[in-house]
């Protein structure tokens, strides 16, 4: 964090959207306006666009809202560390888990490696989005992890609809649409002994102000939450609204399992009773949705006979 900690005082600074000399940024940070040049260069690898204006200096394409401790104060968890750069907020809490008490979380403004879901990246850049993880301990061990994306997936659209957000759907095991494109998803990653506590790492990620410049990368229909609310500003308000749906949901999961999502998940269910395709591994199944099981395994019809299947992707059958 520390090597970082120059770019992210000149970001400080260029988060409003004006522009900033060289020479008032390096009065500021106490160093030369080459070294602020230096920096530049690196924090537009962060994906961030800055114009460089000879007689106005730099400034950011947009204004961006930088997450606050002042701000992020939801009280009933332990405090969220908010970090600036870092390979991936779930790594971060996976390489601190034996230390963690259970309902530490961590936000990031930028991750270098941010993970999805079956080894794709998650496009990250710089104080666009919500990249943020919590850990939780389950002491009933790993039999009481079944279905959790699921309950987490609710939990997301929960706190989405505390600030406006509407027809918004789940799509199975993980993800979180709105009119059929992608708005944020859920990586859970857990480690667990035989007859021991199950240690889960929960991963969230929610485009909120997102460039267009990152659609090919993405490289499916996407949308984020300033497209869907017209407002700016909503990191900080929407970092409170997780932690209190994420923390509510969590202590019901824990105490009845998926069972008290189970209607909650079929009204969301953005695949219900349509035709899709379930591609396992190289195997493709075709069938007809009919929600999840009280595991949260997928029901396919097919044929007239329901299946279930508790792994794979889905996609929606083309005509």
């Amino acid at each position: 964090m520390k090597e970082h900690s120059k770019k992210l005082a000149i970001l400080q600074q260029l988060s409003d959207g004006q522009f900033h000399s060289g020479e008032a940024l390096g009065n500021h940070l106490k160093i030369s306006r080459s070294a602020i040049s230096k920096h530049i260069s690196t924090i537009q690898d962060w994906g961030l666009l800055i114009y460089k204006i000879k007689g106005k200096g730099y400034a950011l394409s947009t204004s961006i809202e930088l997450l606050s401790s002042n701000k992020v104060i939801y009280k009933k968890l332990p405090e969220p560390v908010l970090l600036g750069v870092i390979d991936s907020t779930n790594q971060y809490l996976l390489n601190k888990m034996e230390d963690l008490e259970s309902g530490q979380s961590c936000f990031a403004e930028y991750q270098t490696s941010g993970r999805g879901r079956r080894g794709r990246s998650w496009v990250s850049p710089f104080g666009s989005n919500i990249y943020f993880s919590l850990y939780w301990k389950l002491e009933n061990g790993l039999a009481a992890t079944m279905g959790l994306s699921l309950a987490v997936g609710i939990a997301v659209v929960n706190a989405l609809e505390k600030l406006g957000c509407s027809n918004l759907k789940l799509k199975w095991p993980n993800d979180i649409y709105w009119n059929d494109k992608k708005l944020a998803g859920v990586l859970i990653e857990l480690s667990a002994q035989s007859g021991g506590a199950a240690h889960v790492v929960i991963g969230v990620g929610i485009n909120v102000d997102l460039d267009e410049r990152f659609s090919n990368e993405i490289g499916q229909p996407w949308v984020d939450l300033k497209s869907i609310l017209k407002k700016k500003n909503q990191r900080n308000k929407l970092a409170n609204e997780l932690l209190s749906s994420l923390h509510e949901v969590m202590l019901e999961f824990e105490k009845n399992g998926l069972s008290s999502f189970i209607e909650r998940w079929k009204t969301l269910d953005n695949y219900m009773d349509k035709h899709i395709i379930l591609q396992l591994g190289t195997t493709n199944i075709e069938g007809v949705c009919k929600g999840i099981d009280a595991q949260g395994a997928i029901l396919l019809d097919i044929n007239g006979n329901t299946t279930s299947f508790v792994g794979g992707e889905i996609s929606i059958k083309k005509h």
